[in-house]
């Protein structure tokens, strides 16, 4: 099985690392707060979860994960993740986040922001369009009924081959949304951008499979 290294690990990091040792993988757990705040989290795992530096967890991940708000970005320096897939699930959120011009202005996209600060990682835009208890509730094995894809996009085919293998071990099907440069269709705004997997009221979710996140991102427009 694999080891996931995470650089962050709330809802969408958190939910990823149950879904992973669930079925057999490790996890390498880091926040912004230190590894001590994350000992509830590795106690509830179990014996394939510990928790260390970003660092640390950034380099004994075989695939990397990075889940922490966009701002924080230009801290990353030291996340050594060259020549490493990297699921990259962030959004810019204004509010959150503050001005930062090129995402305000769609002048690079989230993913291509997140390109600056890990160079030479083979970034791929993943779980960033679906709400955390979503993600959690419709995990579903390959071929049984409701059975759910998310969209990737990135610049690899081999690391998005990798990413893809992955989703199916925890659950989900792929819908591939293209290059890194396409990730815009999947980012807050676009169609496909929680909308599809039901309404956040609703802790369960809808089941879409790949014929409904394939419309909704062929619906997207910039």
């Amino acid at each position: 099985m694999t080891t996931i290294g995470f650089i962050g690990s709330r809802h969408i990091g958190g939910t990823v690392a149950r879904l992973a040792v669930g079925v057999g993988h490790n996890v390498v757990l880091s926040n912004s707060r230190g590894s001590e705040s994350l000992q509830e989290l590795v106690s509830e795992l179990g014996s394939r979860a510990r928790a260390a530096s970003r660092a640390e967890a950034a380099a004994a991940g075989e695939i990397a994960m990075v889940s922490t708000p966009i701002k924080g970005y230009p801290t990353l320096s030291d996340a050594a993740v060259s020549g490493k897939v990297v699921l990259d699930t962030g959004n810019y959120y204004p509010d959150r986040d503050g001005g930062i011009p090129e995402l305000a202005t769609k002048t690079v996209t989230d993913s291509g922001y997140l390109v600056r600060f890990l160079p030479g990682a083979e970034v791929v835009k993943v779980f960033n369009n679906i709400f955390y208890k979503h993600l959690w509730s419709l995990a579903r094995p390959h071929g049984t009924a409701g059975h759910t894809a998310l969209p990737i996009a990135g610049d690899s085919a081999t690391a998005k081959a990798t990413v893809a293998d992955f989703l199916d071990s925890i659950g989900y099907g792929v819908v591939d949304a293209g290059a890194l440069s396409d990730g815009w269709r999947q980012q807050p705004g676009m169609p496909v951008y929680g909308t599809p997997y039901g309404s956040f009221d609703d802790e369960h979710g809808t089941p879409a499979d790949e014929a409904v996140i394939r419309a909704a991102l062929g619906a997207a427009t910039n």
